[in-house]
């Protein structure tokens, strides 16, 4: 293992030309599909969540699905993964503290440029795909070095902390609108799933802030999307789940500033 990789990574010996590929032509794939995702809205007439008419129960207002303002996040997402992936292309093409999460990172941005367009045509295509699009940012967050926070480490972490809550929700709108279970269970089973897995993931990385915030952003979403009319048990578990993650990131933060 090479020292100053971030913990749990093992770094293997790479050929020349494998090594030439990282430090040259990777961090400016990074940096165009970083646009192509960004721009792929524009392309596919935005986003706002599903159509209640995409699924054979319509599902007009889902309690798992935030308020329509909470997708504006993604501006911030977009701007700042392009900023960061810029930053690495100009000043860290080559910094070896960059490298382990960009192979990562560009496999969920290059299918993140399809995601849009896919929803438009099949929630359960774009669940699957949002899947495929997760796991690859999770593993760049968990992977990302610690040098350059602000334009390495944090956009990745929005980013993959809203991804684990819009995957949870584009579950629970499948398992609702295909009549699987009741819009209000696949609320609180998806709620449930989406708390245990960001406590998981933020537990390796506690230090970091962006990635509890992306997700607590969707539960907030979710929490304004069920006050009229009141829904106590959805209102509970997101505010619950919200609360721990936030209590986590806070108690992290002191515990590194001491």
């Amino acid at each position: 293992m090479i020292k100053g990789t971030p913990p749990g990574l093992w770094c293997w010996k790479i050929s020349p030309i494998g090594l030439r590929f990282m430090r040259t032509i990777l961090p400016i794939l990074v940096l165009l599909a970083a646009v192509a995702f960004a721009v792929s809205p524009m392309l596919s007439n935005g986003f706002g969540g599903y159509r209640p008419d995409q699924f054979p129960i319509p599902q007009a207002d889902p309690p798992i699905q935030p308020a329509g303002w909470a997708f504006s996040i993604w501006g911030l997402i977009y701007a700042w993964l392009i900023a960061g992936s810029a930053f690495g292309a100009w000043k860290r093409a080559a910094d070896p503290d960059w490298q382990p999460m960009r192979p990562a990172l560009l496999i969920s941005l290059a299918l993140g440029a399809f995601w849009v367009e896919t929803a438009h045509r099949t929630p359960i295509g774009a669940t699957v795909l949002i899947v495929a699009m997760l796991v690859p940012a999770l593993l760049a967050f968990l992977r990302a070095g610690y040098r350059d926070p602000v334009w390495q480490l944090r956009p990745v972490a929005l980013y993959a902390g809203w991804l684990t809550a819009a995957t949870g929700a584009s579950f629970g709108m499948v398992l609702g609108g295909f009549g699987i279970l009741s819009e209000q269970a696949a609320a609180i089973l998806c709620l449930i799933a989406v708390t245990v897995a960001a406590l998981l993931v933020h537990g390796r990385r506690p230090g970091e802030w962006a990635y509890p915030a992306g997700v607590i952003w969707a539960l907030t979403g979710i929490i304004a999307a069920n006050l009229s009319p009141a829904n106590p048990p959805v209102l509970a578990l997101a505010a619950l789940a919200a609360a721990l993650l936030a209590w986590r990131a806070v108690a992290s933060y002191r515990r590194n500033a001491a």
